[in-house]
């Protein structure tokens, strides 16, 4: 079912609030709905829950992944080219740490960069973006409810009945 993309504009954080407020008692969730804006507001001033990331998970994988990495590199090439030295082990941990060590740092890094692409949900590979509107760069808010295409009118309806300076687009997101 495809969902389209409805973008109510408010001239003020009270009439955006009261938007938000009136989309919920429409039925929509916060998962609906998200608030754009150019200006830092605090965290559900609008009523909206703050959305989880995973980013967390992209570093930890990715030292995860160089450690083990390091590990297979350093030991298959001390063991593939055994270099007997003074009756020495063949493995020398202490010249492996330092190697460990490194490659787990940078597939962190590595993976963290490319955490924070997936996380920003870039690039767009398809045609069809959210509706924006360039007011809201200039000091106005938006409220973007993303519905199926049988709830757009009742959307509409509850972004005006907030109190929109506008209401503006319709995108099908698929």
């Amino acid at each position: 079912m495809a969902r389209q993309n409805v973008l109510g504009v408010y001239a003020d954080a009270d009439s955006a609030a009261a938007g938000a407020r009136s989309l919920r008692a429409a039925g929509f969730t916060g998962e609906d709905y998200e608030v754009l804006t150019g200006n830092p507001y605090p965290e559900g001033a609008f009523g909206d829950h703050p959305k989880r990331n995973k980013l967390f998970v992209f570093p930890i994988a990715g030292g995860l992944t160089g450690f083990s990495l390091a590990l297979l590199f350093t030991a298959g090439t001390q063991a593939a080219f055994p270099l007997v030295t003074g009756g020495k082990p063949i493995l020398a941990i202490p010249a492996m740490m330092i190697i460990m060590y490194e490659m787990s740092l940078l597939f962190a890094m590595i993976f963290t960069v490319m955490g924070v692409i997936f996380e920003s949900r870039l690039p767009r590979f398809s045609g069809a973006g959210p509706v924006y509107d360039p007011r809201i760069t200039l000091g106005y808010i938006g409220l973007l409810a993303t519905v199926e295409e049988e709830r757009i009118p009742a959307a509409r309806q509850a972004l005006q009945d907030g109190g929109a300076a506008d209401v503006v687009g319709e995108t099908t997101t698929a």
